[in-house]
């Protein structure tokens, strides 16, 4: 199965939601999984965002938080992310400091 056109982004900070290192292999996780690349897929074949842009979700590795991401088709260019860098990077300083 290729996900490259769901996850495939510039970024050092962020790891692919199809990194299955962290991931469990089977029950309503997957099952959610599965569905969120499916839904994914759709928005992204629709062109909701432009022929430009599209769809991308990730976990953040500092803070293991996940991220939803518009990016550039062609450069890979992250053009608008929620939560922001400077949010996640603010959330990773916290728990640091928690801990």
């Amino acid at each position: 199965m290729d996900l490259s056109a769901v996850n495939d982004y510039s970024s050092a900070s962020a790891r692919p939601t199809t990194d299955l290192r962290f991931a469990p292999t089977d029950g309503p996780v997957v099952e959610d999984r599965r569905a969120l690349i499916q839904a994914v897929r759709a928005v992204n074949a629709a062109e909701v965002f432009g022929q430009e842009h599209e769809l991308s979700f990730a976990v953040d590795r500092a803070t293991r938080r996940p991220v939803v991401r518009i990016v550039d088709r062609k450069t890979r260019a992250v053009v608008e992310q929620i939560p922001s860098e400077s949010v996640l990077r603010l959330a990773e300083e916290l728990k640091q400091a928690q801990g």
